[in-house]
């Protein structure tokens, strides 16, 4: 039995000031902690680009208990083209659908929820109640899938996820009930996932990661990335495995002990983004 702990998904994001504007100032997101690095990451945390990139980790709140936003930033990509793949986070929040309306942001509606598109147009479903205190405003992911059960077999049967609610052409899983869901939707054709796909990721205990290996082998499923530790300068060493479901959705397992410690709140985290939104001249190159 995998213990797993649902952690952040991953954007990959062009034009960093418009997007820092969108999850600060709109979502009222805050910055948990920022990391600049020199060349690729060994798992490709950034993609297949071989070059200086940026991580800044954007949240409600910490990462120990909520689930967060990664933004991964490829100097010199001045954009993705976008798939199919990545269909919606839902946020309850009323607070940033005014924020939203007040500051100009575009709001559509649809099926009674607020729908904003962050930049490079990834969609945000948000619920017009007040937001939450006590718990994550963060209520799911939403992803395409190509064959609904197919996904359930992998997802349910062999990553170990709970279902909580079923339909014909949707699921909605998790590892518990407190932590935000993974919904997947079957959109009745084949997922796209261009140049702008991301990746969700979990955690769970160091000595499950071979389990995890084990089974994902055992039912001859996708391995990305075999087990591999993962330095970040002055910071913790984190174990990951990354894996790829039936529609080549990537899924990142990393070792909660290490995790926790790397993903501690940096106060620094956002004069760090500023200083390097600032400096960056890549954009105009």
């Amino acid at each position: 039995m995998i213990s797993g702990r649902a952690l952040h998904f991953v954007f990959k994001v062009a034009d960093r000031t418009l997007t820092a504007k969108f999850y600060r100032e709109i979502l009222g997101m805050k910055v948990l902690r920022h990391e600049e690095f020199k060349e690729g990451c060994d798992a490709a945390c950034n993609g297949p680009y071989d070059n200086r990139w940026s991580k800044t980790m954007v949240g409600y709140g910490p990462e120990d208990t909520h689930f967060v936003v990664e933004l991964t930033y490829n100097y010199g990509v001045t954009s993705y083209e976008k798939g199919n793949d990545f269909l919606g986070l839902t946020i309850r929040s009323k607070e940033a659908i005014e924020r939203a309306k007040a500051q100009g942001w575009p709001v559509k509606e649809d099926s009674g929820l607020h729908v904003l598109e962050a930049p490079g147009g990834y969609k945000f479903f948000l619920i017009n109640e007040p937001q939450p205190t006590n718990k994550d405003p963060v209520e799911k992911v939403a992803l395409a899938s190509s064959n609904l059960q197919r996904s359930i077999d992998y997802w349910n049967g062999i990553l170990g996820l709970k279902i909580f609610n079923q339909s014909d052409k949707k699921v909605l899983l998790g590892f518990s009930d407190e932590q935000t869901k993974l919904e997947l939707q079957d959109i009745g054709t084949a997922v796209d996932h261009a140049k702008a796909y991301g990746r969700i990721a979990f955690a769970c205990p160091y000595d499950q990661q071979p389990l995890i290996d084990e089974k994902i082998k055992a039912a001859n499923h996708k391995i990305l990335t075999p087990l591999i530790s993962l330095d970040t300068p002055g910071k913790a060493t984190v174990r990951v495995i990354i894996l790829a479901d039936p529609d080549d959705h990537e899924i990142c397992f990393v070792d909660d002990e290490g995790f926790r410690k790397l993903s501690a709140f940096d106060p620094e985290g956002e004069t760090l983004l500023n200083r390097y939104i600032a400096k960056d001249k890549s954009r105009e190159q």
